[in-house]
């Protein structure tokens, strides 16, 4: 049954998981940076609409492969990693080239597709399934409930660090800044892959 308690806890569950550092915020961060946030927000757009579809995906069953084959969360990890790591190394002399506008910020359906190798997106996909889903209730409604609070929660929380990356924006003229800027967010990228992998 879908109760106010019930709404609460599962709001307060999405706001922890999707305003803390991770991946989608990274990456936003980065690009925020780069490019702005108006020319940002596809991939702010994306990345909720990659979780509803994922969310409920795994609410009708989904979750199930994980637990039959186990080995499909590592290889995710390990593609999550690579794909970080190739990021971290495009930052570096990406500010170089702010003025010329070269390079591009990700478009939507690439944002809403990195979520399916983003075991930070899956974990909280999981979580919610097994934790927060109104078992009681029809599984439309209860997909419903999920995927809609999850879309909500979602975008202002994680609009939060591509605002943060826009605003770092007029402090990168200064050449050092910009590469002090540069390999520090590379290095958050290479950790953050790191951290996926090992967990």
């Amino acid at each position: 049954m879908i109760t106010f308690a019930l709404f609460s806890a599962l709001a307060a569950f999405y706001f922890t998981m999707f305003i803390t550092p991770g991946p989608n915020n990274a990456m936003l961060t980065a690009s925020g940076l780069k490019f702005g946030f108006v020319k940002t927000l596809p991939h702010a757009i994306g990345i909720p609409l990659g979780h509803i579809i994922q969310i409920g995906l795994t609410c009708f069953g989904l979750a199930n492969l994980f637990l039959i084959y186990p080995q499909v969360q590592f290889y995710m990890k390990i593609l999550c990693f690579f794909y970080l790591i190739y990021l971290g190394w495009k930052m570096i002399g990406s500010f170089s080239m702010i003025k010329r506008e070269t390079g591009r910020p990700l478009k939507f359906y690439e944002a809403s597709l990195f979520q399916f190798i983003n075991p930070k997106a899956w974990s909280i996909a999981v979580t919610v399934a097994s934790g927060f889903f109104p078992s009681e209730e029809n599984i439309f409604v209860g997909v419903a409930f999920v995927t809609i609070t999850a879309a909500v929660i979602c975008f202002p929380s994680i609009c939060v660090w591509a605002l943060f990356g826009s605003g770092l924006k007029k402090y990168v003229n200064n050449f050092k800044i910009k590469k002090t800027i540069e390999y520090l967010l590379a290095i958050l990228l290479f950790l953050t892959g790191l951290f996926i992998l090992l967990k």
